[in-house]
């Protein structure tokens, strides 16, 4: 089963081939019954949904990986890494590194929905960084091998800065992002589907179509504004975001005997 095989590969630390050609490499419904297994599975385990993540928003990601579609994926509370902290080495198999703005909701999402429900639901926004990794072997992966791998997700990082709506524009936010000082990746909130809040409609709506709405209290990382970075162990990622501040984490050294 591809649950399995998944679940085996993050324990082990073990990247697998692309599931792809199993599943069926267009098959993107079939993709997301294996997420929600594999999400099914953390629950009884004791993990606890704390929000979304959209996936595949931004057209240099999208050119990076070879897809043309965004997607979903589920947040977990042992998921979140505390601003500034240390990622432990051996923790991931091969991160990457994109800056988001992520949005926490006040209000449930359900029923019709239209950009002005969807901007009244957000309690505020803060600046984020995901952490996003592959069980995938080499990053080798198609629309449905990220799907069904939860979105490619690992762990996020928000910041300190709360911000409402009613004090800037998603779309209008401008980011930078810089590895070890050095600045490797810039974008804009335009450069994730026109508007981060547009992501969050989709996602409002895609998740809705799938049974499980996002409700008030979640966290929605709302996608890249710019092109993802690979990171190393000894690294330190920070993001400064207009409007929203900055976020920063570290990436633990590899102990070598």
């Amino acid at each position: 089963m591809f649950a399995d095989r998944l679940e085996s590969a993050a324990a082990s630390q073990v990247a697998i081939p692309p599931v792809r050609d199993a599943i069926g490499a267009a098959d993107v419904e079939a993709a997301y019954a294996v997420q929600a297994e594999l999400t099914r599975r953390r629950v009884a385990r004791g993990g606890r949904v704390v929000g979304r993540k959209v996936g595949l928003t931004s057209p240099a990601v999208q050119a990076q990986l070879g897809v043309d579609q965004p997607d979903f994926g589920v947040l977990f509370d042992d998921m979140r890494v505390a601003e500034g902290a240390v990622v432990p080495a051996g923790t991931l198999l091969q991160p990457k590194v994109e800056a988001e703005v992520a949005f926490v909701l006040g209000q449930d999402l359900v029923g019709r929905l239209d950009p002005v429900k969807v901007r009244g639901a957000v309690a505020h926004a803060v600046a984020a960084l995901e952490i996003v990794d592959s069980r995938i072997a080499n990053w080798d992966i198609g629309i449905v091998d990220t799907v069904a791998d939860n979105g490619s997700s690992a762990l996020f990082v928000l910041g300190g800065v709360h911000r409402p709506l009613d004090e800037f524009e998603p779309r209008d936010v401008r980011m930078s992002l810089a590895v070890d000082d050095r600045v490797a990746s810039t974008g804009s909130g335009e450069d994730c589907l026109g508007d981060p809040l547009a992501a969050l409609l989709w996602l409002a709506e895609t998740v809705q179509r799938h049974g499980e709405p996002l409700r008030a209290g979640e966290v929605v990382l709302s996608g890249a504004l710019g092109p993802m970075v690979a990171v190393r162990p000894g690294a330190t990622v920070s993001t400064e975001i207009t409007s929203l501040g900055s976020v920063s984490v570290e990436f633990g050294k590899e102990q070598h005997e």
